[in-house]
């Protein structure tokens, strides 16, 4: 449990670290229950288990420390439907759209998501700065943030 004021108790000291270290840029996976975080993760990335949370409950605290990439259009990014999936989601998993009204909320701003194919989303998580495992159970449930800066106020 982290002790300190106005830190989100959802969030691991772990997470918080992560999260600290990450520079302009820098991207940060939230991964759900049917992701293969460790093998992605021997690639590089530092894996951080989240069991038993969902992601959108752990996006709200992150956003909450995690300044999003303004110069970015999309600074968020969803693992797009492969075509045989399609017909389930017309349009889209509502997943997506509890991620939209987060983003949008705690960035008072609109938020572009971006869509990335199956095995390029894989690819570009290799690359991340870390993955969090989560016990998220929505199907593309999974979700990529570039981190932004803090600007002078």
């Amino acid at each position: 449990m982290v002790v300190l004021k106005n830190i989100p108790p959802i969030l691991s000291p772990e997470l918080i670290y992560a999260l600290a270290q990450m520079g302009h840029g820098d991207e940060i996976v939230l991964a759900d229950a049917n992701f293969p975080s460790s093998s992605v993760c021997k690639c590089g990335p530092t894996l951080i288990r989240a069991d038993g949370h969902n992601i959108p409950e752990l996006l709200e605290a992150i956003l909450t420390l995690l300044p999003l990439d303004t110069y970015e259009i999309q600074p968020a990014f969803v693992m797009d439907v492969v075509p045989s999936d399609a017909v389930k989601f017309n349009p889209y998993p509502p997943i997506w759209n509890d991620y939209e009204t987060i983003l949008n909320r705690a960035e008072h701003r609109k938020i572009g998501i971006g869509k990335v194919p199956r095995f390029d989303f894989y690819d570009r998580s290799k690359k991340a700065f870390a993955v969090v495992a989560t016990g998220e159970k929505a199907l593309y449930g999974n979700l990529i943030l570039k981190k932004g800066v803090i600007s002078e106020s």
